[in-house]
């Protein structure tokens, strides 16, 4: 499956061509708490620009970010070259910014410190040069892969269905811990299961599910949506139970979840933060601080919530955790999982 193209939307959001002016409406909550930022993106496409100048403004926006993650979106993929391998110039950007950000010459976080590329799957064994391209360009930065396999009737469709039940998906998945590289799941909540079957299958390949999870709370999951929701626990509860897959809290504003948010004039913390305290109390639950971090997804994000304010909300999602609670969700657990330096 080809990857998408620059800033397209790779993790759900409605794209809009203008970003807006990214002001903090409310103080920083728990300004000390360390963060590590385990998902976002850089872009300059149809959804608009993001890239470096614009993430460090957003960086100082008052919280104690140490580092962050990126997160494959299909930017600034070769323009000439073999197709499959064309996906190696995202990771070597993102290397040229995480080299910007080890300078200091941007303040004190180390963006883009680990980098998640793409690599088509689909190719089976053959993805082999690919993976070997992407760790050369990565240079000791790239720690995993992300192949977007998100696909449901009643939502926007970013796959074809079933690939991950595909056996030449399957087999390209089989060489990623050849390479010592993890896997980031983006798919909708009733692909769990197959997400589930794979893992099993591969206990030596670490296992990161973005966003929740994907519940879906819209389309016929919204008449429904109790039943939809204990559908989601069920499939994560399974997934708890393999030690090597983790969670990443957040995209709670985007459409699939239901709640409305991405039509809202304003969104605040407070009120983004009670509506997901149901999806970060049960993933908290099942699977335990110590393998759950929260994300920013930004720049999609930054369509409803500032830098600021999408942290706040995070922070006052679990306002009643304990410290070391927090130092793993915010912290600990990003670091670990993506063999991050010290922070």
């Amino acid at each position: 499956m080809p990857a998408p193209t620059g800033g397209a939307d790779a993790d759900g959001g409605h794209g809009t061509q203008e970003i807006p002016v990214n002001v903090p409406s409310g103080p920083v909550v728990d300004p000390a708490l360390p963060i590590i930022d385990p998902h976002h993106h850089l872009w300059h496409g149809a959804a608009g620009r993001y890239l470096v100048d614009d993430l460090v403004a957003d960086l100082r926006s008052g919280h104690d970010v140490r580092a962050t993650v990126y997160i494959e979106c299909g930017s600034f993929h070769r323009a000439e070259g073999p197709e499959a391998l064309r996906p190696v110039g995202e990771v070597e950007f993102a290397a040229g910014a995480a080299a910007v950000g080890a300078s200091g010459r941007y303040g004190p976080t180390r963006f883009c410190s680990s980098i998640v590329g793409f690599a088509d799957l689909t190719l089976g064994a053959e993805a082999d040069r690919v993976l070997e391209a992407l760790v050369a360009a990565g240079n000791g930065r790239l720690k995993g892969v992300r192949h977007i396999a998100a696909h449901d009737p009643e939502v926007k469709q970013l796959a074809p269905p079933g690939m991950l039940r595909d056996e030449r998906f399957r087999a390209g998945y089989a060489r990623l811990a050849a390479h010592g590289l993890s896997f980031d799941a983006w798919l909708y909540h009733p692909q769990l299961g197959d997400l589930l079957s794979l893992a099993a299958a591969h206990p030596g390949t670490p296992v990161v599910v973005n966003h929740a999870g994907g519940p879906i709370g819209t389309g016929a999951y919204a008449a429904r949506r109790d039943e939809a929701f204990a559908e989601w626990r069920a499939g994560l509860r399974a997934l708890a139970a393999l030690p090597h897959v983790y969670m990443k809290l957040g995209g709670f504003f985007m459409p699939v979840f239901g709640f409305g948010f991405e039509t809202a004039a304003t969104v605040d913390p407070g009120e983004l933060a009670r509506a997901a305290r149901p999806i970060v109390e049960t993933c908290i639950e099942l699977f335990g601080p110590e393998r759950c971090m929260f994300e920013s997804n930004f720049p999609v994000t930054r369509d409803f919530l500032t830098y600021r304010d999408v942290w706040n909300c995070y922070k006052l999602a679990v306002a009643d955790g304990t410290p070391s609670e927090k130092q793993s969700l915010f912290h600990d657990t990003a670091r670990d999982v993506y063999a991050m330096a010290r922070t």
